[in-house]
Formats: C-alpha cells, sequence, structure tokens
C-alpha cells in the first residue's frame, strides 16, 4: 500500500485540531469573532474565524464536535455580549453577585446554540471520507451556521447579536444586504470561510473550485455595489437629533423631570431651522397624558417654524391601562400620531411567562417594568415624509424594519444605550442600524440619550454622529428615498429558501452515502 501524502495545510490542520488543542482552539477561535465587529471592525476575522471553526468540526465524534461548537460560542458571547454585565450591575440595580450568575448563564445558553448544531451536523452526517468532508466545507457547514443564526435571531423573542454579516458593514461582502439582507451577508462570511479551509486541505478540483468560488463571491460583491436599488423622495430633508446625556440613574427622578423636559426644549429652540428635530427614547421621563400641555406647547412653537418633531414618550391608554414606549409625532398638518414599541424586550419590559417566573425575578429582586407591545408599524407622517420608526432594540430586526416599506421615506429609531455605560454595546448597536439603513435603501436617523446618536445615509454610511456622553445636537441634512430593494420586497424568505437549497445539494449526497452501507464509504 502507498502512504497518502498529506498537504502541508492538512498536516498542520491536524495538528492543531487534535484533542485539547483543537478545543482551547476552538475557545480562542470564538473570543476572536467579537474583534471583526464594532469598535474594532476588523471585519476579516469574521471569516477566519469561523474557518477555523469549521476546520475543528471535521472528522470528530458528536460529543467533540458539540464541546468545540459550545467553546466557540463561549469565547464569541463571553466576550462580545459581556456588557449584559453592565447594563445590569452598574445600571439595572441588580447586585454584584446576581448579576455576575445572570450574565454567566446568559452566555452559557446563547453558546448552546453552535453546541448544539455543532452536534446535529456530526451526528447526522458523521462521514469522515475526503470527499465527505470537502461536501460539508462546500456547502453544509456554511449553510447551517447561517440557518442557525437566523433561528437564534426569533427564538424566544430573538437575540441577532454578533450575527456574523454585521461585521462586514465597511467591507465589500455588505453589497449583498440589499438583496439578501444581514443574513445574506453572513452566508457570504461563511461560504468565504469553509472555501477558505478547502483551498488549504482539498486537492485537484475541490480546491479550484474553492478558489474559484472566492473570487466569484467577493467579485461579485464589488459589481453589486455599484446597483442602486432606490430612487431620491422630494427634496432633502434639514434634521436635528438631540442627545440629552441625562445620567441612567438620574433619569428618572421626579426633582429631575422638568429640567429635563428644559434641556430638550431649549435644545430644540436652537433646532428650529430643522425641518425634523428628533429626541431620544423616553427623552420625556413622565407619561404622555401629564405632560400633555408640554407637548401642545412645543406644538405651537413647531408650527410657528414650519418644523416637527418625534419625541419619545411612555404613552398610556387610560388611567390603570396598559402603557407602551412610544414616540409622539409634534408639530406639521397632520394630527398627533404615535408609534408603539412592538418589540419588547424580555426581562426588562415585560416578564415572559409570568406565571411561572414571576415569583423567581421577584425572590431575586430583579427591576421588571411591564410595558404593552404595540401593534402597528405604519410609518409616521412627519415634515412632508413618513418615518418608519423602532424603539432601541428593535432596528436588531431587519424583517421588521421593513414592514414600514414602501411608504416610509426614511427611518427613525430612537434608544437609550445609557444602560451600557462604556462598553461595547452602543458601538455594536449603531453597527446594527447602518445594517438596517443599508438593507431598506432608507436614511436612518438614529438619536440616543448618552450616544451614540448618528445620521446615516441609504448605504448604511455614517454621514455625522455626535460625541458620546455629551450634551449635543447633531444637525444634518438627509435624502429621503423611495422604491424597494429585492430585501425590502422579499424579507428573510429568499435567504431562507437559498440556505434550504444550499442544505439539500450538500446533505442530500452525503445521505445517500451514510445509507448505502460501508461499500460506499470510500
Amino acid at each position: 500500500m502507498h502512504a497518502v501524502t498529506q498537504s502541508p495545510g492538512q498536516r498542520l490542520a491536524v495538528f492543531l485540531s487534535g484533542g485539547r488543542r483543537g478545543d482551547f482552539l476552538a475557545l480562542a477561535a470564538g473570543g476572536v469573532l467579537p474583534l471583526a465587529f464594532a469598535p474594532f471592525h476588523l471585519f476579516l476575522l469574521a471569516p477566519l474565524s469561523l474557518a477555523c471553526l469549521f476546520a475543528l468540526w471535521l472528522n470528530v465524534a458528536p460529543r467533540r464536535a458539540f464541546w468545540r461548537g459550545y467553546l466557540y460560542g463561549a469565547g464569541m458571547f463571553g466576550v462580545g455580549v459581556s456588557w449584559v454585565f453592565v447594563s445590569m450591575y452598574d445600571n439595572g440595580g441588580v447586585g454584584l453577585a446576581l448579576s455576575l450568575l445572570l450574565t454567566s448563564v446568559f452566555i452559557l445558553f446563547l453558546s448552546l446554540f453552535p453546541g448544539l448544531l455543532a452536534y446535529g451536523l456530526a451526528r447526522v452526517f458523521p462521514q469522515a471520507a475526503p470527499g465527505a468532508q470537502n461536501l460539508k466545507l462546500a456547502l453544509l457547514f456554511p449553510a447551517a451556521w447561517v440557518l442557525w443564526e437566523w433561528v437564534r435571531g426569533w427564538f424566544f423573542t430573538g437575540f441577532p447579536w454578533l450575527v456574523a454579516g454585521y461585521s462586514q458593514i465597511d467591507g465589500p461582502l455588505a453589497a449583498a444586504a440589499p438583496v439578501l439582507g444581514v443574513y445574506g451577508v453572513s452566508l457570504a462570511v461563511a461560504l468565504s470561510a469553509a472555501w477558505l479551509v478547502l483551498l488549504l486541505r482539498a486537492a485537484g478540483a475541490w480546491r479550484y473550485g474553492a478558489a474559484l468560488g472566492v473570487l466569484l463571491l467577493w467579485g461579485g460583491a464589488a459589481v453589486l455595489n455599484s446597483v442602486s436599488w432606490v430612487q431620491p423622495a422630494g427634496a432633502p430633508l434639514k434634521v436635528s437629533l438631540l442627545q440629552g446625556n441625562i445620567p441612567q440613574d438620574l433619569k428618572w427622578l421626579w426633582d429631575l423631570r422638568d429640567p429635563t423636559m428644559e434641556l430638550y426644549a431649549a435644545l430644540t429652540r436652537e433646532s428650529w431651522d430643522s425641518d425634523l428635530i428628533v429626541w431620544p427614547e423616553s427623552a420625556v421621563p413622565a407619561l404622555y397624558h401629564d405632560v400633555e400641555d408640554f407637548f401642545d406647547g412645543l406644538a405651537v412653537e413647531a408650527n410657528e417654524h414650519g418644523s416637527a418633531l418625534l419625541i419619545g414618550v411612555i404613552y398610556q391608554e387610560r388611567d390603570d391601562g396598559p402603557y407602551y414606549n412610544s414616540v409622539a409625532s409634534v408639530g406639521g398638518p397632520e394630527p398627533r400620531q404615535f408609534y408603539h414599541k412592538r418589540h419588547l424586550v424580555p426581562f426588562t419590559e415585560y416578564l415572559p411567562l409570568e406565571s411561572l417566573l414571576g415569583g423567581i425575578v421577584k425572590f431575586m429582586q430583579v427591576p421588571m417594568s411591564d410595558f404593552s407591545a404595540g401593534h402597528s408599524a405604519a410609518p409616521l407622517a412627519v415634515a412632508g415624509q413618513r418615518a418608519g420608526v423602532s424603539i432601541c432594540y428593535e432596528d436588531a430586526f431587519g424583517e421588521e424594519n421593513i414592514e414600514a416599506l414602501p411608504e416610509a421615506t426614511l427611518l427613525v429609531n430612537v434608544t437609550n444605550d445609557a444602560w451600557f455605560g462604556h462598553s461595547i454595546a452602543p458601538q455594536q448597536h449603531l453597527q446594527m442600524a447602518r445594517m438596517r439603513a443599508l438593507e431598506a435603501g432608507r436614511p436612518m436617523l438614529r438619536a440616543t440619550n448618552t450616544g451614540l446618536t448618528a445620521v446615516m445615509d441609504e448605504r448604511g454610511r455614517v454621514q455625522s454622529r455626535a460625541p458620546q456622553f455629551e450634551v449635543f445636537a447633531l444637525h444634518d441634512t438627509v435624502q429621503p428615498m423611495q422604491g424597494m430593494t429585492p430585501y425590502a420586497r422579499y424579507g428573510n424568505a429568499a435567504l431562507v429558501t437559498l440556505i434550504l437549497v444550499l442544505l439539500a445539494a450538500g446533505g442530500l449526497p452525503l445521505w445517500r452515502m451514510k445509507t448505502a452501507g460501508p461499500a460506499a464509504k470510500g
């Protein structure tokens, strides 16, 4: 018998992936992935990190595959969402020990996603033959990874943080976003990662095919980036985004209610030359009906100056009725309109499974809110345009933001990232808002309490940004847009269909090899 000659790449892969070395490498690769996202923006690390993971999943038993996927997730989420601790301990009133415990539980739970994915792939497709492993890399691993990202984006109301596609907002692959959304960009990242591994370990046609695939993927993205999907809608709009910089621990103090409202009113009066002025989430620290006269007075001033406002406020339907995290329109010929936040954050804006978890939360003394969810995505008519509004965390869900289209000619997000202090969360959150603008082909106005307040164009590029943790009025001009990107038209349906096709193309041959018996495995 002739000895099988291994390439240098194969020998290196065997050495690195062996036993505990491979486990440690999986943890390290996961820990590196968040560096591809804001505020670091090392976007090439995303395909390199996933390439390492996919290589470590080859030719291992299901238990080992699960462990490596789990370790990768622990590194990825342990570094990338460590800001959860800041929101609970520094600003949420939760004690140190409980904050550490809840943050750890959250990270370990999220780590189950890549762990279970790896286990399922190794259990269902255990083939170790070179041809089978090449097929896994070419199609199965990248498609399954993105499908699992998509599931994480809606399972248990969804947590789409650290979706690989966001890391590419400043790279060539971002051109896929208007076509297939952020998960389509993720698919391009995952395919690049898998084909990179094929380049290093495969031979012959597989290697040439992988090289051609990478060239076509990145070259095609560069061509796609020149396509314009939308057109201007009317004249440019002068806008002002107000940032009050109210510390989270002071925001709801009764004694500071009137000074806070006067601060925003003063910033507004300095911005009357703008067509649209936006205040951040719950900028008015009171129930709307308790301060309705204040809103009416602003409306009179706005009409005198030809301006309109969007203001974050808490809205209650009636005494003891449900209340909402809302945005109100003020000024202009239209009657006052409200957008009520639809996608609430579990455990902070409402308690899921209240009958089961209510006693536990009460025992642990975790502060809770009890908002109700709104139901309409209808844009608000302001300043002669229509604004698709989202509040805080809602801009993490692309499929929900496009519900305001095609009527909306611009997007507005109001948020309060003061919860996350000086952590990396506000930077990551801004990156997600940029992706929403690119997917929808609409400018995005993002007004925040402490930062990062920013104006983005329809390609997700930041036009201007306010300094963080300063009182600031950000003035800029945006071009409202009309028309529909492919993603705005079809949402995630096209991407999920494509993933299922790739899974079938890669999985069915492997399944036939598995069921055909040992004779077919050579």
